[in-house]
């Protein structure tokens, strides 16, 4: 079955004290709901650098990472609507999902 990586971005409605605890509630009952879909939970990540040609570009660039998790679903998509039923959303965020291209490594 493919494998998508859901790649979330922050809203401009999150903010991390605040929502943090009912998130994370949210978010846990959502992947525990993914089943065997869920390949890799995945991490929240923090402030980021972004390594280009010309340096390094504090904070990410213009749209931000906020996190990842690795799903499997039968098409792009089955597993879009994985990722709408993502809190994520409801907190102003987006969620770029993308197909591994099972290149050989």
């Amino acid at each position: 079955m493919p494998k998508f990586v859901l790649a979330y971005h922050t809203g401009p409605r999150f903010n991390p004290p605040a929502d943090g605890p009912k998130h994370m509630e949210d978010w846990k009952a959502w992947m525990a709901g993914l089943g065997d879909a869920a390949v890799d939970p995945g991490l929240a990540v923090g402030p980021s650098k972004t390594v280009g040609p010309d340096g390094v570009e504090d904070g990410g660039g213009a749209n931000p990472l906020a996190g990842y998790t690795v799903i499997q679903a039968d098409t792009i998509d089955a597993a879009i609507e994985i990722a709408g039923a993502c809190p994520h959303i409801a907190l102003g965020g987006t969620i770029e999902v993308a197909p591994d291209m099972e290149l050989p490594m």
